[in-house]
């Protein structure tokens, strides 16, 4: 029985009816198992609402839940608001099995006098199904509760997306437009709120208080710099997306949905405006050995973590235990490196005892790694990650990829050459990288050039070590540009010039045909002025047009950036007329008749290699379709109405977010900015309404299209000045003038006087003291037909857009190529006009192994002490040269220049195979393969390494790496430890040096017993009829070779007059300066005199011992 309460609660789920047993008399023929489940399933949903159980005597229960049609029970669960799911899932199924297969009916065996019957009420006649209890072998299910129906509060949809998306990217800081501004909500808003140093408002929801800030969308590049290249975060930006009908209803009659359009991170930048446009932004893959044979072609990139120096400091296999010491040192690592800005691709297999160079030279500013590379890395990867701190990201890769799977992403086919030279680790470098860089872009189309297989026999290999003691990008001491080789030398005028001199000086080249190509070129416009400054002055109109065409490849870019692109490829034009002037003679007719020789001939020849590569003929007509179909008087127009929108919007911004404005706000926004210009005041009806004609982007020209709308919205125009006119006189109201407002639609205006000749049948929409507006049908029909060609040109416009943007794509190659060209001729330019102003020569490469430089200068100290007034004392080199031995071991007092002899022999050898001059009188090298120097040390106390520890380490990798091709330069090696023991290790690496890499060295010290010692064992040149040099035999690792006068000395000195006085000598000269004079260093860095004196008697006690010792 049901108690009286469950009775009740049981009527607001059933419709419940009660029967005498006698009406349960007809009975189904044959039994069937449905009955039995339309129990079970009343049973349950009874139960659920009913404090008691169901007993199985008394009486019967009618149950008419199923709107179906048939004629049996069944198991249709209650039709009630809040029951979905798979209950409903369920029915639906139940209806259609019903009409498939009817049931049938039978009588019980005995008789029924209790039991629950279902009823099914249909068109025709009610049926019922008997069960008695007793029959059920399982008896009463449990009581089971009702689905909980979810009515509670909930947040708004817009603030619902952007919880979706911060828990979909939850490594990201989420930024969601909203109207005129991106906004952050709950825990990215308290976090990056303060750091962003915007408000942090409170946004009152059904839900409970929301925590947001946001700002205008127009200053998303000034937050962007600072969360991706300031703090290193990922940002995810959640753009509109309209709604289509069904969207609308999903989404609760929201206009736009808030999708994830792009993921920033630091090595995944397009176009920011903080980005270096002097620097290349790459992201690099690197590809471990052996690594993803088992890993799933499913990827997942949303889950995201970062490495960064101070977690891996607790890495165990960041240990003072060198990598390298374990056998991994030829471990072959496949590398893969993009500028997405650019387009620029490139690989390169290296190993994992060369990584570091590689990275020091290629700079990205992300490092991509396979996930499983946190488990699977070999020991000592990470050791060289975080000692430069790079930002690594982990991500999955689809291992199936292979290079025929980078088509789409490329803007021709992969040269075939390429394609077979990829190795394995390279590919796979590839795939990994376009995998992400295309995850990072959610769906954005993309165009590359094609790979770029980097040959590392083909450059200088500069390591990590030199990269940064020779200061060629940045200064040691506080990593500015200002002082660094770079800078002495940069006389680029475009940026992108800017980029490629400094990939050059960071990777001078090897080889030979390619440096003297650069060096004719620089020759030709030394020699002709005219030329050089015609062609400076061609590429100080040029854009940046790597990036501009980058640009629209990705889909990006706008109408300014196609009027930079089509003035650039004019500029070429322009410039490749000069160049062929110059190469017939037609306009330098006088400087041609000058030249002489072989010389000129070559050079002749580098400007038709120049121009033979530059392709104008689709670029010339792209920029005439260009500049034919946007109006640039137009965009100006455009642009200064949104900077005076921009500044209202910003000043309202702030009061409407520091009042803790919400979204509804922010949509409101572009509708309350008003013009703050006074304009001037019309003197006639055509006058005032010329003003309110819009700033098109397209000439009407553009199209036929376009062409037609605009005529038909001048001959509108031209209506709606004669119907100002015709209401003026028909109202007698002279100061009508036709209008449209948000709010009120196209009214008719009027004011002052004129409000009381209105006739009393015309209706005021709104009135005050001074106007009156109202509406009149035949400006009202004008003026919706305005609107729609209005719509219709901008419309068209946007198509037309869309085509130039298509052209540009079909014309990337042509216009990538040709940028190319200009960057090199940015950069012949400037080593030309930096040799003119420096008083640079052009060096002699040749094949051999020897330094020969007269008078050579340091070509940054040179700089400095210029701006002081100062002059700079030269000195000769020629190490590796007959006679004059392959190791130089110079000595001297502190202060007196042996660093910077050192320093400005290895810089003037980049600027030789980088294609410059050099600061010298004479230099004539042999190519050098690579470049290692160990210059000044420091403790690096965050890995736990002395300041003997790092130099040792620094030492060791030069004498592993350097080849008798190279060029090495060593400072005062030892001088972190005891004198005994610090004189020891500089002969040794003076021994290996000559012995065994065989190559030419500059090795500074002031250990004057390492020079006694070299002549004791027979190195110096005078023990030597051959005097050494010059030699190529031997090998970086083999048994060693003869010593046998590779080795002169040579050193700097200071001069005392008779008043105490000192001035230190720079030139140097053969010999060995025992003395290092660092007491007078002392005094003039201030030591108080006491210390001196006591200094000078020590010194004065050890030189009386030595004497009595040598006696």
């Amino acid at each position: 029985m049901l108690s009286s309460r469950s009775s009740s609660v049981a009527r607001s789920h059933f419709r419940i009816v009660r029967s005498s047993p006698l009406l349960s008399a007809a009975r189904p023929t044959t039994a069937a198992p449905n009955p039995v489940a339309a129990y079970l399933n009343i049973a349950r949903h009874v139960a659920a609402v009913s404090s008691q159980s169901i007993s199985g005597g008394g009486d019967v229960v009618h149950v008419c839940p199923c709107p179906c049609s048939c004629h049996s029970s069944c198991s249709y669960p209650p039709r009630r608001t809040g029951h979905f799911g798979p209950a409903r899932a369920a029915a639906n199924a139940h209806q259609q099995q019903h009409h498939r297969q009817p049931w049938s009916r039978r009588t019980p065996s005995h008789g029924g006098t209790g039991g629950f019957v279902g009823s099914c009420q249909a068109r025709g006649a009610r049926t019922k199904t008997v069960v008695k209890l007793e029959d059920l072998p399982q008896g009463l299910i449990e009581a089971e509760p009702l689905p909980v129906e979810e009515t509670g509060p909930a947040y708004p949809t817009v603030i619902l997306q952007a919880r979706r998306n911060m828990d979909t990217f939850d490594n990201c800081v989420l930024l969601t437009r909203v109207g005129g501004f991106y906004e952050l909500y709950f825990e990215h808003a308290q976090e990056y709120g303060p750091l962003l140093n915007i408000k942090v408002a409170s946004k009152k929801t059904g839900a409970g208080v929301v925590p947001m800030a946001g700002f205008p969308f127009i200053h998303l590049d000034r937050y962007l710099k600072i969360l991706v290249q300031d703090l290193s975060r990922y940002v995810a930006i959640a753009e509109e997306f309209p709604n289509d009908a069904s969207g609308k209803v999903r989404s609760g009659g929201l206009m736009h949905d808030r999708r994830v359009a792009r993921i920033i991170t630091p090595g995944t930048l397009i176009d920011e405006n903080f980005m270096d446009p002097y620097s290349n932004n790459y992201v690099m893959s690197i590809h471990l050995p052996d690594h993803g044979a088992t890993h799933s072609t499913v990827a997942t990139t949303e889950a995201i973590s970062t490495a960064k120096a101070p977690a891996a400091a607790h890495n165990p296999m960041l240990s003072t235990k060198s990598a390298l010491a374990e056998g991994l040192a030829d471990t072959t690592l496949g590398l893969a490196w993009l500028d997405l800005s650019t387009g620029h691709f490139v690989t390169q297999t290296t190993t994992l005892a060369s990584l570091s160079s590689v990275l020091s030279r290629v700079c990205p500013r992300e490092i991509v790694l396979h996930r499983d590379a946190q488990a699977q890395a070999p020991p000592g990867l990470f050791t060289v990650l975080v000692e430069e701190r790079h930002l690594v990201t982990y991500s999955d890769a689809p291992q199936a990829w292979t290079t025929a799977d980078w088509a789409d992403m490329l803007d021709s086919d992969l040269p075939t050459v390429t394609r077979d030279s990829l190795g394995d680790d390279e590919v796979a470098a590839g795939n990994l990288l376009l995998y992400y860089v295309k995850d990072r872009l959610r769906g954005t189309s993309m165009k590359l050039q094609p790979p770029v297989r980097h040959d590392s026999m083909e450059v200088m290999a500069i390591d990590k070590n030199s990269m940064r003691s020779l200061e060629i990008r940045e200064t040691i001491r506080d990593g500015a540009f200002k002082g660094s080789l770079l800078h002495a030398v940069r006389r680029t005028v475009t940026t992108s010039g800017a980029r490629l001199l400094n990939e050059w000086l960071s990777a001078p080249s090897t080889s030979l045909p390619v440096i003297k190509a650069r060096q004719d070129l620089v020759s030709r416009f030394i020699r002709e002025e005219d030329l050089r400054e015609g062609i400076v002055l061609l590429l100080r109109r040029c854009h940046d047009s790597q990036r501009l065409v980058q640009k629209f490849a990705l889909g990006r870019g706008d109408p300014d950036d196609m009027l930079d692109l089509a003035k650039t490829i004019k500029a070429t034009q322009d410039i490749v007329t000069l160049l062929k002037e110059a190469h017939d003679g037609n306009a330098h007719a006088g400087a041609a008749s000058s030249r002489q020789g072989q010389g000129s001939e070559q050079e002749d020849d580098c400007l038709v290699a120049m121009t033979s590569r530059i392709s104008l003929e689709k670029p010339a007509a792209l920029a005439k379709r260009i500049r034919g179909a946007i109006d640039e008087e137009g965009l100006m127009q455009r642009h200064q109405l949104e900077a005076d929108e921009a500044e209202q919007m910003t000043a309202l911004a702030q009061r409407i977010l520091g009042e803790g404005g919400s979204e509804e706000d922010a949509a409101i926004l572009p509708k309350t900015v008003t013009a703050t210009a006074r304009k001037k005041k019309p003197t006639s009806m055509r006058d005032y309404y010329a003003a309110d004609s819009e700033a098109w982007i397209m000439k009407p020209a553009a199209s036929r299209a376009l062409s037609r709308l605009h005529s038909e919205l001048n001959g509108m125009q031209e209506e709606k000045v004669g119907l100002g006119e015709s209401l003026q006189k028909e109202l007698k109201a002279p100061s009508l003038t036709l209008k449209w407002t948000p709010g009120l639609g196209h009214i008719c205006h009027v004011k002052g006087k004129d409000m009381r000749s209105l006739a009393n049948d015309v209706r005021a929409l709104s009135s005050s003291r001074t106007t009156r507006s109202f509406h009149h049908p035949h400006w009202s029909d004008l003026g919706r037909r305005m609107d729609q060609i209005r719509m219709a040109i901008r419309a068209e416009e946007q198509r037309v857009f869309q085509d130039l943007r298509a052209a540009v794509v079909r014309a990337l190659v042509g216009l990538r190529r040709n940028a190319g060209v200009l960057d090199e001729l940015d950069v012949a330019t400037a080593f030309a006009r930096l040799a003119l102003e420096k008083g640079l020569v052009r060096p002699l490469l040749n094949s051999g192994t020897a330094h020969a430089i007269a008078n050579g200068r340091h070509p940054t100290v040179e700089s400095g002490l210029a701006e002081r007034g100062s002059s700079f004392t030269s000195n000769d080199c020629f190490v590796g040269s007959p006679g004059h031995g392959r190791l130089w071991l110079v000595t001297g007092p502190n202060m007196a220049g042996k660093s910077t002899f050192l320093r400005q022999n290895a810089l003037i050898t980049v600027l030789a195979q980088a294609g410059c001059f050099v600061p010298a009188d004479h230099a004539e090298l042999g190519v050098v393969d690579g470049l290692y120097s160990r210059v000044g040390s420091a403790d690096d106390l965050f890995r736990n390494q002395s300041t003997f520890m790092v130099e040792m380490l620094e030492t060791a990798q030069i004498l592993r790496c350097a080849t008798p091709r190279s060029f090495v330069i060593m400072d005062e090696i030892g001088r972190g430890t005891t004198p005994e023991d610090g004189t020891a290790v500089s002969f040794a690496c003076v021994d290996h040096l000559v012995r065994r890499n065989r190559c030419r060295a500059l090795f500074a010290t002031h250990f004057h017993a390492v020079a006694d010692l070299a002549v004791a064992r027979g190195m110096h040149v005078g023990d030597s009829a051959g005097g050494g040099g010059g030699g190529g035999g031997g090998g970086g690792g083999g048994g060693g070779g003869s010593a046998a006068g590779s080795v002169e000395m040579y050193c700097t000195d200071v001069v005392e007059d008779a008043s105490g006085g000192f001035v230190f000598v720079h030139r140097l000269r053969k010999g060995i300066n025992r003395c290092s004079h660092a007491l007078k260093v002392a005094r003039l860095a201030g030591l108080p005199e006491a210390a001196i004196q006591v200094a000078q008697d020590i010194l004065d006690d050890a030189q009386v011992t030595v004497k009595i010792k040598d006696a």
